[in-house]
């Protein structure tokens, strides 16, 4: 149970299990709209500027900023892959498998908007 003066955000509403499907992603906390809204109404520009002024962080130990990450990705023709690394190398972590677990869309929808903003068609 969370503690009364914890913000949860990556899982706020993880306890229900109806989150685990798309339907229930959709119905209780709206996914999928923040990447549909990027895709159809803005410019990749607009998408990483988004990302950068959002604060989001990397889940690693130095908590890098993800608009910085993919700001840094050269412009151009070349192939872009984006890759999700869900390996937990410390002992005894069970962070990311958390999130993969109880809120797996909204890890699919994230990695679907870095994409866009880092302009990765791989």
């Amino acid at each position: 149970m969370p503690h009364a003066l914890e913000t949860r955000v990556l899982l706020e509403a993880a306890e229900d299990p109806r989150l685990r499907t798309l339907a229930g992603y959709r119905e209780l906390v709206g996914g999928y709209a923040t990447l549909e809204r990027a895709y159809r109404e803005m410019e990749q520009d607009e998408v990483l500027k988004e990302l950068e002024d959002s604060g989001l962080r990397g889940r690693g130990g130095a908590g890098f900023s993800m608009g910085k990450k993919a700001s840094f990705l050269p412009r151009g023709e070349m192939a872009k892959y984006l890759c999700c690394n869900a390996d937990e190398s410390e002992p005894g972590a069970f962070k990311d498998r958390e999130l993969m677990q109880r809120n797996p869309h909204q890890l699919i929808e994230g990695i679907a908007i870095a994409a866009l903003a880092a302009d990765a068609g791989h």
